[in-house]
This record gives C-alpha cells, sequence and structure tokens, in this order.
C-alpha cells in the first residue's frame, strides 16, 4: 500500500509541479532509502515523460477528474513496471565488492563434509536430498559476482585463502584459478602444502594448474606423491600435467561465470519444449540442441569427472550399446561441468592418470570407441538451466554437479528429467535406452534420498 502512495504522489508531484520538483521528490525517496538508485532514476525519468505527456493530452482534450485519475493511474503502472526492472536487472543485485560477497559464503549454513564428501545434515548419508537446497546456489553466485570483479579482486582473495572459514578459502581458489592469477601462486602453494581441509586443498591444486606457473610444478608433484589424500594426490596428478603441457583454464572459463543469469536457473519442465543451448565438444565442434528437432530424441548425461567410477561404467555401457541406440535413432551426449582440460581428461583425450579404482586402460578404449560428444559445459551453464545445479555436493573431495538425465523427443519436448541426490542416484544407460525405445519414461531410486517431513 505505501508502494502505490509513493507511486501516485509521484505522478501527481510530476503533473502539477514539472521535472525539477519531480526529481527532487525521487531524490529525497532515494536518500531516504525508500527505494533504491535505479528505481529513483526511474521514476524520475519516466514521471517526468509521462507528465509533460500528460499534459499534451489533457491540453488537447476536456476531460473530467475521474478521467484525469484514470490517466495517472496508467502512468503509475508504467513507472512501476520501469520501477521493477530497475530494482531487478536480468542478473540480479548482489554485493559488488569482495568482503561482501565472502560474507554472504561464511553466513551461509552448508551441508557438512567429511572426507571429501558431503553428507545430508539430517538424513547424515552422502549426497544432497532436497532438490530446493540452496548450497549450490550460494556458492556458484560467488564464484560468479568474484570473477565479474576480476583481477582487482585478487589481493584480497589471496587473503581470504587464510580465512577461518573453508568454504570461503574454497570459493576464493576457484575464482584465483579461473582468473588465472599468477600472484596468488606462492598463497595457493602454501594451501597445498599446509592447509587441513581436503577439499580445499584439491582446489588450490586444480587452481595451480589453471594458472600454469612453471615454478609451481614442483609443489603439485610434492603433492601428487606425498598428501594423505588420494583425491588430493589425483588433482595434483591433473595439475602437474596442466602445467607441463599448457593446459591452463581457458578464456571462456571466466567468460561463462560472467554470463551466469541466475534468472534463468530452474528445472526441465517435462511435456514443455526443452530449452535451446549450443556447447562445444573436447574437438571444439558445435553442438545445438535444437538441430535435432524433428529427426530424433536426444539423450543428455551430466557426468562429474574422471574421478567418478560410476561415471566410467556409464561410459562402458554406452560403448556397449552403441548399435542400439543407433538403431533406436536417438542423439546421445554427455556433459561435464568442467573446463576444456578436465573434459578431455574424461573422454580419454589427454594423459591417463593413476586411478586408485581401476587397473585397466580407459585411455586406449576411449580413443578407439567413444562414438558420441562428450559436451563442455562450463561453469555449468546450461546444467544450472536445466536443474542440474553445479557444486550442489563434495565427491572425491570436489564440489560436483547432480547426476541428472534429462531426455528430449523428436519434437524438442522435455520427457523425463530425473536429478540424483548423491553420487550413485541415477537410471542406468540401459534403462535410459528401454525408455527412448518404448517411449514409457518412468524411474524410481531404490536409494534415492528423501528429504524429510517438515511435518
Amino acid at each position: 500500500m505505501l508502494s502505490v502512495l509513493i507511486f501516485l504522489a509521484v505522478c501527481f508531484l510530476a503533473y502539477s509541479n514539472g521535472a525539477n520538483d519531480n526529481f527532487k521528490g525521487v531524490a529525497s525517496l532515494f536518500g531516504s532509502r525508500t527505494c533504491g538508485y535505479r528505481t529513483a532514476i526511474s521514476w524520475a525519468t519516466v514521471a517526468t515523460f509521462m507528465s509533460q505527456l500528460l499534459r499534451e493530452v489533457t491540453g488537447l482534450m476536456n476531460v473530467t477528474s475521474h478521467q484525469r485519475i484514470f490517466i495517472v493511474a496508467i502512468c503509475f503502472a508504467m513507472i512501476r513496471g520501469a520501477a521493477f526492472a530497475a530494482e531487478n536487472p536480468a542478473t540480479g543485485e548482489s554485493p559488488t565488492n569482495v568482503s561482501g560477497i565472502l560474507a554472504r559464503v561464511a553466513a551461509h549454513d552448508f551441508h557438512p563434509i567429511r572426507d571429501g564428501f558431503t553428507y545430508d545434515r539430517k538424513l547424515n548419508k552422502h549426497g544432497v536430498a532436497s532438490l530446493d537446497d540452496q548450497d549450490w546456489r550460494v556458492r556458484t553466485l560467488a564464484v560468479r559476482d568474484l570473477v565479474r570483479l576480476g583481477t582487482p579482486a585478487t589481493p584480497e582473495l589471496v587473503a581470504a585463502l587464510a580465512n577461518k572459514n573453508e568454504h570461503v578459502r574454497h570459493v576464493a581458489a576457484m575464482t584465483l584459478g579461473i582468473l588465472r592469477a599468477t600472484i596468488a601462486v606462492p598463497a595457493l602453494e602454501k594451501v597445498l602444502r599446509e592447509e587441513s581441509d581436503s577439499v580445499v586443498r584439491s582446489q588450490a591444486a586444480i587452481a595451480l594448474g589453471q594458472i600454469g606457473v612453471r615454478d609451481s610444478l614442483v609443489a603439485v608433484q610434492t603433492a601428487q606423491k606425498e598428501d594423505k589424500s588420494k583425491d588430493v594426490q589425483h588433482q595434483a596428478e591433473l595439475a602437474a600435467y596442466a602445467i607441463e603441457h599448457g593446459k591452463t583454464a581457458t578464456p571462456e572459463l571466466a567468460q561463462a561465470y560472467v554470463a551466469l543469469d541466475e534468472s534463468k536457473f530452474g528445472r526441465v519442465r517435462v511435456g514443455q519444449p526443452a530449452s535451446d543451448f549450443q556447447l562445444t565438444d573436447t574437438e571444439g565442434k558445435a553442438w545445438r540442441l535444437s538441430d535435432f528437432r524433428g529427426k530424433k530424441p536426444v539423450v543428455l548425461i551430466w557426468v562429474f569427472a574422471d574421478w567418478c567410477p560410476v561415471c566410467h561404467g556409464e561410459f562402458r555401457e554406452l560403448i556397449e550399446l552403441r548399435q542400439q541406440f543407433e538403431a533406436a535413432n536417438a542423439q546421445v551426449f554427455t556433459l561435464e561441468c568442467h573446463d576444456l582440460f578436465p573434459a578431455r581428461v574424461m573422454a580419454g583425450k589427454e594423459l591417463e592418470p593413476k586411478y586408485w579404482f581401476s587397473k585397466t586402460s580407459f585411455k586406449d578404449s576411449y580413443t578407439k570407441n567413444i562414438w558420441w560428444p562428450h559436451l563442455v559445459d562450463r561453469a555449468g551453464a546450461v546444467g544450472a538451466e536445466y536443474g542440474v545445479q553445479p557444486m550442489s555436493f563434495t565427491v572425491h573431495a570436489e564440489w560436483i554437479n547432480r547426476p541428472s538425465v534429462v531426455i528430449v523427443d523428436k519434437e524438442g519436448v522435455a520427457r523425463f528429467a530425473y536429478y540424483g541426490t548423491f553420487w550413485g542416484d541415477r537410471p542406468s544407460i540401459h534403462q535410459l535406452l528401454e525408455m527412448v525405445r518404448n517411449g514409457k519414461y518412468s524411474f524410481a531410486a531404490p536409494k534415492r534420498l528423501k528429504p524429510e517431513s517438515k511435518f
């Protein structure tokens, strides 16, 4: 009600007294914190314009007082819309300084992490049961906002590596890697040596690989051999290879974070057209979802990373079922919420790391047998729009997306969407094939985590 009265007052002020007093009045509204500066400017500009228009109209027409009020009400509606747009731009209002952004992270109550795995705080099990949980959103937007600040934020981010909050330390390390902040290398090396939290040490190793300074090679090689966590050892191995072979963070990674628009975050609506997107594969070829409309159904499978045994099992199934998927005229894509280098490792196109869960060679098999495109979903941009929730929980000491599958039919309509609650929660490749074959899209995971009732 107060908002309505304020707007009506602005309209009548504009109509009665003209632009000068109008802007004075709106400045007072901003000064008193009744509204933000963007809204104040919008009110003043649109109200002045509409008041002049109103004067012209009423000067040409013999209108009654009731009609004049009606015209003013129309002005009010237009100004209210402009004010809302000003206060709610597409990318949202967020803190514009490092301390404010990191304070937002520190204030959030994340689910607990033990030995590199997130545990649902209510169920005490791996993963996060509720699809409405905000951990992923807080972390993703914090990284986005910090990346938007760019290199001037680097000194404060380096200092944040010593923050008492492990989530702040993680976000700082992640952002420094994306920005390729070379001045952060000594501090990141110290984190890799001395940090008690394996998730933060893991991110420090990743960041050093993304930055790619040759002098940091000794630090990551030492961590590869001596770190007490096999997960950190693995990330250090990848970082050492990245440094030696120049596989640093791409400019497109930072650009993807800068462009993230939380107004588009959501989930696929089954029965509605799937949002179009274009991503490149590990060879740089662009693929657009709409190119398959009217031609064939599309299966989208978001995986974790190369350290994921379940993901390699899915790759193995896809290789085995190639003929069946082709017979079903289905287009399969796997997607990874990482930059190009990690995605290429997953697809067997870079080094072959030492995996604790397998003695066989993935690289040789993948080089010969992967028949589907593996797409690079930088910053999880497409995943965030599709409900995949990048950085939803930690698995093997890395913040990662929910294991997710979306099936889009030949007409471009989403027919199935499944978002896992922990690392092993989603349909098998065989089950996805059967859905495509028979058009019956249903799946119930026996071990799916169920949020506790509020009642």
